[in-house]
């Protein structure tokens, strides 16, 4: 029921324990960050040859995009709007992770998350339940397989349980504010599709929900987990949630939160040292009960005999097979894939893009242009940065032999140094068209990294004006791992690449996008908004009984801003066009038992082969509590040749139109509902159905 960080990695806080010497005794069930087929090797014998009873223990690492090979970020991956390719990444991340000695990882961070200003933002699918169900699934059945006696599977562990997504102002490991009724219908809808798809564990947030911290929390751990959804894995603290129990107020010491912590279904404590100490004490004062922790141990010993650990405790300990399938070509090759399929074509004025590999000059220019970390984004597990190839190499090796190609750094990612603006300028002006990648560090999204700004950091935003005035076309290439806001960008820059972080082959993806290789087909999965007084900003908000008119002063808008979002839910550009029409519903009005089928038409006007997204969303026009203004139903991708049309299909049921209503029951209420179709949630057309009793 303990779980200790190795000395290999930091992940947390440092509070570390001597773990090599409690692995012998016995006292340690779990090692994380410690990986490598040598290294947990040698702390398997420790446990297997010096402990009482020769239990072999559970390896876990945070691989959430990849393990050496490193996948975009799982906000860039959920761009690609295609859950299998993800679960394919996840598939590939588990076989690098298992083959290195690991059984275990703490993904897919499945939480909501609806203001940019939160760090960890980039580790999840965006703002919308329905999406984000079908990806937590897919993510699931990627890590963990058909058979977690596989060699190639990991276990997974869907986070942060509940709604960490809605910390108050975005601001990491505060407080979570929010109705029941917002919880069960926007929120838990991922977490829930992870438990369906059979994951192996689950972690609590490190956060609080209705006055209570997550991981001791019995409406989030015993009746919903437990009893609605019949969970029978094994729960698992974030480092060091059961001691922050007393910093947040719950427990007035360790001994009374790890009480808590059991009493509510916590089966292993990570890094806290609080079950190892306190539960003996709180066994023999009655506090919690010997059944109690045989049904925890009971559950953690269950995983370890499914990932075949007493079968074999080293089976996963293989150095010949760490060096064949880690970083593999074949790897990196479905890492170059998914991260193309990932980028997001937000501006394209007079078809700038793609560049011709023939282009005489060509300035490469920015601080992340030739940089090989950054590329990689947060939570990179054991990805090194020699690995990586550069926007700068990608297009060296893109572009016809004659083409001249110059670089300028121009300044830092948070610089204020104008120092190298007069180089980059200069080769601007000497060149036919100029590609500035500015962005983000590494280190600015993620854990414990939020922001109160959304603009792109440092001097960068001058450097792209000073750009920009050489007359020069320019093409900003973006690598982020939340929205920016741009609005001077979209309103001056001609052609605006969004790449979040890419990964390993992220220069050679973003090459094949800017020439032509590939029609970027990315689709945002979360608002962007004009400035950073609209967040939170998200599609499916609700109506007001004063929603806005700009003719009306007394209506819900701002003053100084148009409510709208600088780019909307789904929305993503191409390099050719698509009309969307002739949307039929089977039948004006179902029954409760009955579907509708709808079908859409979607023509490709452009000259150029793409992939289009067909996005479906309802809305109910009246029900007992208010309802959203859309949610998204379903989606499909079709691969159109020029002039080609295709039809997307789709069904509703009426358990795709339930909610939670006024008795907080989840029901599907009869009325009148809206049905929209089309390639991002405000470019749509429209019909209707009835849903009868």
């Amino acid at each position: 029921m303990t779980l200790f960080t190795s000395s290999l990695a930091k992940t947390g806080p440092t509070m570390r324990s001597n773990y090599k010497k409690l692995i012998k005794q016995g006292r340690v069930g779990a090692v994380f960050n410690a990986y490598g087929a040598n290294f947990t090797r040698k702390l398997q014998k420790m446990a297997v040859n010096n402990s009482r009873l020769g239990i072999p223990l559970l390896f876990g690492y945070d691989v959430i995009h990849g393990f050496r090979t490193i996948f975009p970020v799982p906000l860039g991956e959920a761009a690609t709007w295609n859950p299998h390719l993800i679960g394919q990444a996840d598939s590939i991340a588990a076989r690098e992770a298992s083959a290195a000695g690991l059984q275990w990882t703490f993904a897919p961070m499945v939480d909501i998350a609806r203001d940019p200003r939160w760090g960890r933002i980039v580790e999840g699918a965006g703002e919308d339940p329905y999406l984000g169900s079908k990806i937590a699934a897919s993510a699931v059945h990627g890590f963990q397989g058909q058979n977690l006696g596989s060699l190639h599977t990991v276990m997974a562990c869907v986070k942060h349980y509940a709604a960490y997504g809605a910390v108050i102002g975005g601001r990491d490991y505060n407080t979570v504010n929010m109705s029941k009724r917002l919880l069960r219908n926007v929120y838990l809808p991922p977490y829930k599709a992870a438990v369906k798809a059979g994951v192996g564990s689950v972690m609590p947030a490190l956060t609080e929900f209705d006055g209570v911290p997550s991981s001791g929390n019995k409406f989030l751990l015993n009746k919903i987990l437990r009893n609605e959804w019949n969970f029978n894995g094994f729960v698992v603290t974030d480092y060091t949630a059961i001691p922050e129990m007393v910093t947040a107020g719950i427990a007035k010491n360790n001994k009374q939160a790890a009480a808590l912590a059991l009493n509510a279904n916590v089966d292993m404590d990570m890094q806290g040292g609080v079950y190892l100490k306190e539960l003996p004490k709180l066994i023999k004062e009655g506090k919690v009960s010997e059944a109690q922790i045989n049904q925890a141990v009971r559950r953690i010993l269950r995983m370890k005999f499914k990932l075949g650990l007493f079968k074999d405790p080293y089976r996963y300990c293989n150095r010949q097979r760490q060096k064949k399938e880690v970083l593999s070509k074949s790897n990196k090759q479905k890492e170059r894939e998914v991260a193309k399929k990932s980028f997001v074509l937000l501006k394209n004025k007079n078809s700038l893009l793609p560049l011709k590999k023939n282009i005489k000059k060509l300035a490469v220019i920015g601080p992340l242009a030739n940089d090989k970390e950054d590329l990689l984004g947060p939570w990179s597990g054991a990805g090194r940065k020699q690995d990586n190839i550069t926007v700068l190499q990608g297009i060296k090796e893109a572009v016809s032999p004659s083409t001249d190609i110059k670089y300028a750094r121009g300044t830092g990612i948070r610089d204020s140094s104008t120092a190298g603006f007069a180089k980059a300028e200069k080769i601007a002006r000497q060149s036919d068209a100029a590609v500035v990648v500015l962005g983000e560090s590494r280190d600015m999204s993620g854990e414990a990294a939020s922001r109160a700004h959304l603009d792109i950091p440092g001097n960068q935003p001058a450097l792209l004006k000073a750009i920009k005035k050489t007359g020069t076309p320019v093409i900003l290439v973006l690598m982020n791992g939340r929205p920016l806001t741009i609005s001077w960008a979209n309103k001056h820059i001609p052609a605006i690449l969004e790449t979040w972080f890419p990964g390993t082959e992220g220069g050679p993806a973003i090459s094949d996008v800017l020439f032509g290789d590939y029609n970027p087909s990315g689709r945002l999965t979360v608002t962007f908004p004009r400035t950073v007084g609209q967040v939170p900003l998200y599609y499916d908000h609700k109506n007001t009984g004063r929603p806005m008119n700009p003719n009306n002063k007394y209506t819900s808008k701002y003053i100084d801003i148009k409510n709208t979002p600088l780019y909307p839910f789904g929305y993503g550009l191409s390099y050719t066009t698509f009309h969307y029409h002739d949307l039929k519903l089977s039948a004006d009005s179902i029954g409760m038992g009955d579907s509708l089928r709808v079908s859409v038409e979607v023509t490709n006007t452009g000259q150029r082969k793409g992939e289009a997204t067909a996005e479906l969303y309802i809305r109910d026009l009246t029900g007992s509590v208010t309802r959203p203004v859309k949610e998204l139903k379903g989606f499909q991708k079709l691969e159109l040749q020029p002039g080609e049309t295709k039809k997307a299909h789709f069904i509703i049921t009426p358990k795709k139109l339930s909610f939670y209503n006024i008795n907080m029951k989840d029901v599907e209420e009869p009325g009148k509902f809206n049905v929209f179709v089309g390639k991002n949630a405000r470019n749509v057309i429209k019909s209707h159905f009835t849903l009868t009793k």
